[in-house]
């Protein structure tokens, strides 16, 4: 539950939700509402899809269309290979606001401290405790900044359902941002590797996906205050290399920036792990031996590190974009565990599947190639412009 709220809080996800508040100002909380809606339907499924059979997603895939697996892998990766580089550059900002390091010492150290938790005898334990901690750690000091920024909550309740303005660029990257991608299947994909399975589990499998999103969306809104008090006060946060740090040091001064710093690490490194468990889980099966797996880990994040390093650092535009193409993907490995869902109940184990869950889980797919179609054909120029 939370690996997979922490792989979708990273930079990216601060990055994007200050720089559309900044945009958007309390109309952006209509672009919160249906990315949360859409996440729980889609989450629900995924998590009973691949809970139920026991089967990682591409696994699934390539038993349903031989060769489909590899090709969610390859976008998965990719996807995930992006965000990384995204997610180790954040750590290292992180650090330089909390502890005044270089940002490419504090990327490398933190991105050091990821192989450890992945090399070390007790990783699965650690792995679990460490998401845990830095999960409630964020949500709580993101609530400090919210409460000291005094935001318009009024204003904000009322564009949650009337808005001034909708942006799809805006939706289609907040729910490529948190389901996209590899977030799509972190807490899934962790789920079994600790041996929660099965039909006889489905209950709780189904209550841990909507909590996971939950923990996401109270992060969403807590942040997005925060921000949207800044931006009501009158401070611009349009033209700031790093906007949600310039928002937390109006909000709360100098405390604010370091806090900034702690959030931000927090919310890098979580993914950093998120995202290289999860695209090596889609590079092997549960039978592959532990060593393979560690290796093929620590790799990922190296190569991560690698780019970062040489490129010097992970541009705005960058995550949103990251953001905006798995939210363009999303659509591929759900329509194949929708169609498991519907159509092959004999790779659940003759489970009946809830028809109620996969009307919601259709009505969330419609939306995610709706929102998908407005991007490409009304925004794509704009993200680049």
């Amino acid at each position: 539950m939370f690996l997979m709220a922490t792989s979708a809080i990273g930079p990216g996800f601060i990055t994007q939700t200050t720089t559309f508040t900044a945009q958007l100002g309390a109309a952006f909380a209509f672009a919160i509402l249906v990315s949360i809606l859409v996440d729980i339907a889609i989450q629900m499924n995924v998590w009973r899809v691949v809970g139920v059979s026991g089967l990682r997603a591409h696994e699934l895939a390539n038993k349903v269309a031989p060769g489909a697996g590899w090709l969610l892998t390859a976008l998965v990766v990719v996807g995930g290979l992006v965000f990384n580089i995204g997610n180790v550059a954040g750590a290292g900002l992180g650090l330089n606001a909390m502890l005044g390091l270089e940002p490419a010492i504090g990327g490398a150290l933190s991105a050091l401290l990821a192989i450890g938790i992945f090399t070390v005898r007790w990783a699965g334990m650690a792995l679990d405790r460490i998401v845990v901690l830095l999960g409630i750690l964020m949500i709580g000091l993101t609530a400090y900044v919210a409460v000291v920024s005094g935001p318009p909550v009024g204003e904000a309740l009322r564009q949650t359902v009337l808005p001034d303005e909708i942006s799809w660029l805006a939706i289609t990257t907040l729910i490529g941002g948190t389901v996209g991608g590899y977030i799509t299947y972190a807490g899934a994909h962790r789920m079994l590797d600790s041996g929660l399975s099965g039909p006889e589990n489905a209950g709780r499998v189904a209550v841990s996906s909507v909590q996971g999103i939950l923990i996401t969306g109270v992060m969403r809104v807590l942040l997005f205050l925060a921000v949207l008090g800044v931006v009501t006060a009158g401070v611009d946060l349009t033209g700031s290399d790093n906007p949600a740090a310039a928002a937390f040091a109006a909000a709360a001064g100098e405390i604010g920036l370091r806090l900034f710093g702690v959030i931000l690490w927090a919310a890098a490194i979580t993914s950093v792990i998120g995202a290289a468990y999860t695209s090596v889980s889609f590079l092997t099966s549960r039978s592959t031996p532990e060593r393979t797996t560690r290796l093929l880990t620590v790799g990922f994040i190296v190569l991560s590190t690698a780019v970062f390093l040489v490129a010097g650092a992970a541009p705005v535009t960058l995550l949103i974009f990251a953001g905006a193409f798995n939210g363009l993907i999303l659509p591929i490995g759900f329509t194949i565990l929708l169609w498991v869902a519907w159509r092959r109940r004999d790779l659940l184990g003759g489970y009946h599947y809830p028809r109620w869950l996969l009307a919601a889980g259709f009505l969330g797919w419609l939306v995610t190639l709706f929102v998908g179609y407005q991007f490409v054909a009304e925004n794509i120029g704009k993200l680049f412009a």
